[in-house]
């Protein structure tokens, strides 16, 4: 692709300029959004992502657009189900209406920097490692049957993960809320403050996500520059969506199973890369297989249909049962 260190530096640049007025904004007015301001901000990140994917066809060609589409398609849609959980964690916390859009933005300020560093672990080891596809194929296959079996239960309790467990047995903490304070004296005793854990939550969370959200997106790229970007505008809009969709979630009953099947579609792409590269020498004698690949424009196809499918199948069962209701 031949990404110079210029054009790094400066999409770093822009994109943590528009994350740093985000942050400003919301500091200095944490308020929920009303709908048409959600709605406003989510269509300018959209058609940011939009005209980025532009960017890259007349800089770099329809092939590498393509890759980023499905590639930011693909997080996106990673990322509608990770709001259900951020639902759940501002449940669990009764994170206060107002304080929750500082929240979420924080979190999703720690959930870029953490997939920015897998990211670049993931690029180092394709790098060094062509096997390292065999790995993913088979991660995303075992995460979507795993995925599909969770979309059939009703769990809607949010678990701690063993990282905020250890937090709260190591340092002192408060159920309060202080404002937007991460600190705060408690009693003449300096603690950590509700947002603090939500916050701190809300990140951990992602980066389980990103287990699965970073392979499957070097399943159709393997283009850190394209991997990174996708992923931030993906990320970008998701404190928007959480505000705008919220009460919707709970419709997209086949979300899951859509995943899942995305995943799986993924993981047998990988697979098939892996075989067609294979440098193993138990395979085929460490030669490649022939094997076919699946070109980029039938992957992103692919990914409309899947997620397309999800969804309307949701929205008939949601009004099919409202209508028996």
């Amino acid at each position: 692709m031949g990404v110079s260190s210029l054009t790094w530096w400066v999409t770093i640049g822009v994109l943590a300029l528009f994350l740093v007025i985000d942050v400003w904004h919301s500091a200095r007015n944490p308020h929920v959004p009303p709908t048409r301001e959600a709605a406003r901000h989510l269509f300018f990140y959209i058609g940011l992502a939009v005209l980025f994917g532009l960017f890259v066809w007349r800089t770099w060609g329809g092939q590498y657009a393509g890759e980023y589409y499905a590639g930011w398609l693909t997080e996106y849609s990673l990322s509608v189900d990770n709001l259900f959980v951020f639902l759940l964690i501002m449940q669990r916390f009764a994170v206060p209406e107002r304080l929750q859009q500082s929240a979420l933005l924080a979190g999703i300020v720690i959930a870029i920097v953490l997939r920015g560093i897998f990211i670049a672990a993931g690029a180092a080891a394709i790098e060094r490692f062509s096997w390292v596809f065999y790995l993913f194929g088979a991660f995303l296959i075992y995460t979507a049957v795993k995925l599909a079996k969770e979309g059939e239960s009703d769990d809607e309790e949010y678990h701690e993960n063993r990282l905020l467990q250890w937090v709260e047995r190591k340092y002192r903490f408060t159920n309060e809320f202080v404002g937007t304070r991460l600190v705060a004296p408690i009693d003449g005793v300096r603690q950590l403050t509700a947002m603090a854990l939500v916050i701190l939550s809300l990140g951990t969370t992602d980066l389980l996500f990103a287990l699965d959200s970073i392979p499957a997106i070097y399943g159709l790229t393997k283009e850190p520059y394209l991997v990174l970007t996708a992923n931030v505008f993906a990320l970008m809009g998701l404190r928007q969506l959480y505000f705008l969709i919220g009460g919707m979630l709970k419709k997209l009953v086949y979300l899951s199973i859509g995943l899942a099947v995305l995943l799986a579609f993924i993981g047998v792409k990988l697979v098939l890369h892996a075989l067609h590269e294979n440098e193993l020498p138990f395979i085929n004698g460490g030669r490649p297989v022939a094997v076919p690949e699946i070109p980029i424009a039938v992957s992103l196809g692919a990914i409309v249909a899947i997620l397309g499918a999800a969804t309307l199948a949701s929205l008939w069962k949601s009004r099919r049962d409202a209508r028996s209701a």
